[in-house]
């Protein structure tokens, strides 16, 4: 990696971390801006450097650096949220590959791998959550309610992002396409 890719993506690691403390609080999945940031990084960046991207804000925060919603360290592991953060890696590789396919990509298909990695971030992140809650946590908490509680309330403010997302993408991707593009 050159060090403007090195520096792209510690850009992105810092916005992914500052976006898990920009919350409306809600019981057990806090509303944050992490998701509009991965999505920025799996557009602008691409899918491997998006997705880079991610697994190092991952590493950074399992090694126990507070960049996590809650806090970090090894144990977050067992927290019902670590599974959105999984989703972040494949969300913003998923976004990116879906960017990659077009050299000008439109508004309406920034929109769309927006919402398709938003979509796999928040499978991976259902998941988890009831696995964790009910199996290790041993909550007892229904499907209904982990889909309630960590889809439903927290989508209508997560759709706006993914279309804010896209149309700050759109006018940022020249500048970027152009940093990653130069040789200098």
């Amino acid at each position: 990696m050159k060090t403007k890719d090195i520096t792209l993506c510690a850009l992105f690691v810092a916005l992914i971390a500052t976006g898990a403390f920009i919350r409306v609080p809600i019981p057990y999945i806090p509303f944050t801006l992490q998701i509009t940031f991965v999505s920025l990084a799996g557009i602008l960046l691409g899918s491997r450097r998006g997705a880079l991207c991610c697994l190092i804000y991952m590493v950074l925060g399992l090694v126990g650096l507070p960049i996590f919603t809650q806090g970090g360290g090894i144990g977050y592991l067992v927290q019902p949220t670590f599974g959105y953060i999984l989703g972040f890696i494949i969300g913003a590789w998923i976004t990116g590959l879906i960017v990659e396919c077009v050299a000008n990509p439109s508004y309406g298909r920034l929109i769309v791998a927006s919402l398709v990695g938003m979509s796999v971030i928040y499978i991976c992140g259902l998941i988890y959550f009831y696995c964790i809650a009910n199996f290790y946590l041993t909550m007892s908490l229904s499907v209904w309610y982990v889909v309630l509680s960590g889809f439903l309330v927290v989508l209508p403010g997560n759709l706006v992002c993914m279309f804010f997302a896209a149309y700050l993408a759109k006018r940022l991707m020249p500048v970027t396409r152009k940093i990653i593009s130069s040789d200098k």
